[in-house]
Parts: structure tokens; C-alpha cells; sequence
């Protein structure tokens, strides 16, 4: 077996196992509640979570919370300027697209499946709210499975567009986060005094 045909083998494998934890994904989206809950999770995920977020964090988090405000929106910024070009040339079509037994449960906000950017833009959220407040690791890890189950479940995406996402949006959101919350601490030292 030559090299070639071994990476497409493996490929092919792969593509199987994405498909498989999709349509698994998609039947416990079937009662009614859970149906309900992919639909409402993944809406949340167009944009309207980050207001919530925010929110949340400045009630919970006072003035800290504005430089976690910040951080998140750059790391939105920054990547949704690298994700629409990415995801045209990857070209992979959505699950349903592709499994004519897979039903989407709400609209597509565009034709392509990989990466996922709600895993992204979630991520690039939650990075600066852990690196602040790392007491709420566990309730960002529980949002983060949530939108993943429910990007899979919608039969929008497979698991290797949800981690490649959030690949994506940590390798931006974290030195990003990392540097901007750095700069925004040494600007409130700098002038808070004064």
C-alpha cells in the first residue's frame, strides 16, 4: 500500500467516525426537549450568548469584567477576519448535505461546515473569562460541550469541525487574551492612581 492510499484510507476512516458521532448526536435531538435545546443552543450561538456573557460578567465580575469585554471582542474580531476565507476554501459540506438521513434543524448561516464558528467564536469568548475568573472553568467547559452537542446534533457539523474551531479560536484568543488582559493591567496601574 502506497502512502497516498493509506492517508485516504485513513481519511476515509475518519470521515466515518465524524459521521457516525453526528448521526448519534442527531437521535438524542429527537424527543422534543432536546430537539428544542440544539435549536435554542445553537441560536444562542449566532451571537446573542456574548451579550449574556458579558453581562454576567459584570454583574459577577464588577470593572474586571470590562477588560474580559474587551479580550473577547478582539479575539471575535480577529477571528472572524481568518474563519470566512478558511471555511470557503476548505469547502466541506454541512452533515445534512451530505447524509440525506440527517435532517438540519434550523438554518445555516453559510454553506460550509468547516470549522465551526460557533465552536471559534465561543471559545475566543470564554478564553479571557477562565483567564480572569478561573473559578468559572467549569461552568465555560459545560457551555463549550453544550454548543459542541448542539453544532452536532443540528447536523451543522461534524466533531472535527467543532475541535478544529476551537482550535482555531484558542490559538488566537489565548495570546491575544493573554497580552490584551497584560496591556489593560498595565494601563489601570499606570493611570488608576492618578
Amino acid at each position: 500500500m502506497t502512502l497516498a492510499a493509506f492517508g485516504r484510507q485513513s481519511i476515509s476512516a475518519c470521515e466515518r467516525a465524524d459521521l457516525l458521532l453526528v448521526r448519534w448526536c442527531a437521535r438524542s435531538a429527537r424527543p422534543r426537549l432536546f430537539r428544542a435545546s440544539a435549536i435554542a443552543i445553537s441560536w444562542m450561538g449566532n451571537g446573542w450568548i456574548y451579550p449574556a456573557l458579558g453581562s454576567s460578567c459584570l454583574v459577577l465580575g464588577g470593572p474586571r469584567a470590562l477588560a474580559v469585554i474587551w479580550a473577547g471582542a478582539l479575539n471575535a474580531t480577529i477571528l472572524h477576519c481568518v474563519y470566512p476565507p478558511l471555511k470557503r476554501w476548505m469547502s466541506r459540506p454541512r452533515p445534512f448535505q451530505k447524509a440525506p438521513d440527517l435532517k438540519s434543524l434550523l438554518a445555516a448561516l453559510d454553506e460550509h461546515s468547516f470549522p465551526s464558528g460557533h465552536a471559534m467564536t465561543l471559545t475566543g469568548g470564554l478564553v479571557p473569562i477562565v483567564l480572569v475568573f478561573p473559578e468559572a472553568l467549569s461552568i465555560c467547559l459545560v457551555l463549550w460541550a453544550a454548543m459542541a452537542w448542539a453544532r452536532l446534533a443540528a447536523a451543522h457539523h461534524y466533531p472535527s469541525d467543532v475541535l478544529a474551531g476551537s482550535g482555531l479560536g484558542m490559538l488566537v484568543s489565548y495570546p491575544v487574551s493573554s497580552l490584551s488582559l497584560s496591556f489593560g493591567a498595565l494601563i489601570v496601574s499606570l493611570f488608576g492612581g492618578a
